[in-house]
């Protein structure tokens, strides 16, 4: 500045000061670009990361655990949060530096004009940290609340999403859907609420920094008169100073940053911390298939009443034992335990002579096939969701699966066959359809104990038939335990065991259980007076 106001000017110092300027914007250039570079490069890697360990900790999660989680929970968690703290990390990286480097800079460059406006400098930001401590304070409560209200509203989406045909035959679309809408109303009450809040520290910090840009200019006009400054240094240092303010106006979004990512990190933490089922010592792999319950007793979390009370039963190898009883009986329980949803409080579950906490979890889950009532196909091809249970199985091991149970014929009729997409969850198929292929899944895995959830309850008569005859492919040679609503299915079964407020009540074949004349013996009466009923006109 002083070489432009000289008289004459001094051109050859002016040619060196420009040069100068423009080595020292290359260098910036070159070096912000390798900064941008590192940093996003370097977040994406860590967000792909921390996502492959999220999916991880969610396969290891106990079931029980996983069940009372909402699905949008988890998906916030996975997008929303590792967004919030790894990909941020790309943008903090030039934000931070240019926090802490450009005015350190510019207070040095100052101290060579002017030691006085370089120590004026330096006492702005002692005025920015109670600012800075005020905003995190502030802002830091309510942004906890907006994720938690973000994450309310994505598990209610996902809710209305699944339960739209139902909601639709209700009349609960649209502002009638009473539990989307009240999520949606809060999300905008905690929102702008936290805008508010946001938008108070930021004018706090903009006057801040105006003041402290009038302060080095009154104080330059001060110098001025008292002829211990020139004109061109005070043009010089108000061109300074400003560079000097913009990083602190930034500090304050620094501080909602900072907030965001320390809430997105406590939600991933609660995740990662959810300890898996332990394995005892030491690990043990299953050869023999019975399965035993010895006075096994089970509740659910925060439940204080008992699911299952000292239960204890044999089922023997290659057997087909049934469960039957009300609902709430704890049929279902009981197959959720051998299967290890969770583990029993009391008593011990064995499969041969093993006890089922010394197996890891994924060499428990390699000996058993589930087949479902409700049933859950993946949005692929049929190919591939028969596959899910054997990655590596070749093509003709899928359709031998699929013809054994009783579905190659109506995938043919598809317009691309083995490759069609079936849409999600299925919904491009019958229910009898998605059950067959359910069974296909089953047949291929071939694991030596079957467990059946009443996969015919919900069928025709047409498709009833067509499972059944799948499901006896499926039951050669293994160890079965079906959950029979339709006690006509389960008359062949080797053990019936009859269950009632957590207790096995009645045992035996379907035969001696009618000799028995007990709670067995009237549930058979009652479906088969049931079957006599006729709809009055």
């Amino acid at each position: 500045m002083t070489a432009l106001l000289t008289q004459p000017i001094d051109m050859q110092r002016v040619r060196v000061i420009l040069i100068l300027f423009g080595l020292l914007v290359v260098v910036e250039g070159l070096i912000r670009w390798r900064e941008l570079d590192f940093g996003w490069v370097t977040a994406t890697e860590v967000a792909h990361e921390t996502r492959l360990r999220l999916g991880e900790q969610l396969r290891r999660i106990p079931l029980e655990v996983l069940g009372q989680r909402q699905s949008g929970d988890f998906n916030v968690v996975m997008s929303g949060n590792v967004s919030e703290i790894v990909l941020w990390m790309g943008n903090l990286i030039t934000v931070v530096i240019q926090t802490l480097v450009v005015p350190l800079v510019t207070v040095l460059v100052t101290a060579f004009i002017d030691w006085r406006l370089a120590l004026a400098l330096l006492a702005t930001f002692p005025l920015a940290v109670p600012v800075y401590r005020y905003t995190r304070s502030l802002v830091k409560d309510i942004l906890r609340d907006v994720s938690a209200a973000d994450a309310e509203t994505a598990s209610r989406v996902v809710e209305y999403a699944q339960g739209l045909p139902v909601l639709r035959a209700t009349k609960q679309v649209g502002v009638r859907s009473q539990r989307l809408q009240a999520a949606l109303e809060q999300q905008r009450a905690v929102q702008a609420k936290g805008q508010r809040l946001v938008n108070l520290p930021l004018v706090a910090m903009a006057t801040l920094v105006e003041v402290g840009l009038i302060l080095v200019i009154g104080l330059g006009i001060l110098f001025i008169f008292q002829g211990t400054l020139s004109i061109p240094a005070l043009c010089a240092l108000v061109v300074i100073a400003m560079r000097f303010t913009e990083p602190l106006a930034q500090l304050t979004g620094l501080a909602n940053v900072f907030d965001l990512m320390e809430i997105g990190l406590a939600r991933i933490e609660t995740v990662m911390n959810i300890s898996p089922l332990p394995v005892q010592s030491p690990p043990a792999q299953l050869s023999e298939y019975d399965i035993r319950f010895e006075k096994v007793s089970f509740r659910y979390a925060e439940q204080t009443e008992w699911t299952l009370k000292e239960i204890s039963f044999h089922l023997p190898v290659r057997s087909l034992t049934a469960l039957v009883g009300p609902s709430g009986s704890g049929k279902t329980t009981i197959t959720r335990l051998i299967s290890r949803f969770a583990d029993s409080q009391k008593g011990t579950v064995r499969i041969g002579e093993t006890d089922i906490k010394q197996v890891e979890p994924t060499a428990l889950m390699r000996s058993i096939s589930v087949v479902f009532q409700d049933v859950y196909l993946f949005n692929d091809t049929i190919s591939n969701n028969i596959r899910t249970a054997k990655p590596d199985a070749t093509d003709t091991e899928v359709q031998a699966a699929a013809l054994a149970a009783n579905c190659h014929e109506f995938i043919t009729r598809l317009p691309d066959g083995y490759d069609t997409h079936i849409g999600e969850i299925g919904s491009t198929l019958s229910g009898g359809e998605r059950q067959r292929i359910s069974i296909a899944r089953a047949i291929l895995k071939d694991a030596p104990i079957v467990i059946l959830d009443e996969p015919t309850s919900a069928l025709d008569a047409e498709n009833e038939r067509a499972v059944q005859e799948a499901i006896n492919q499926l039951l050669i040679n293994k160890t079965v335990i079906v959950i029979a609503h339709r006690l006509s299915t389960i008359v062949g079964a080797d053990l019936i065991l009859v269950l009632e407020e957590g207790q096995i009540i009645e045992q035996g074949t379907h035969q001696n259980l009618l000799n028995q004349q007990g709670r067995y013996a009237a549930m058979w009466e009652a479906q088969h007076q049931s079957q006599d009923w006729r709809i009055a006109a």
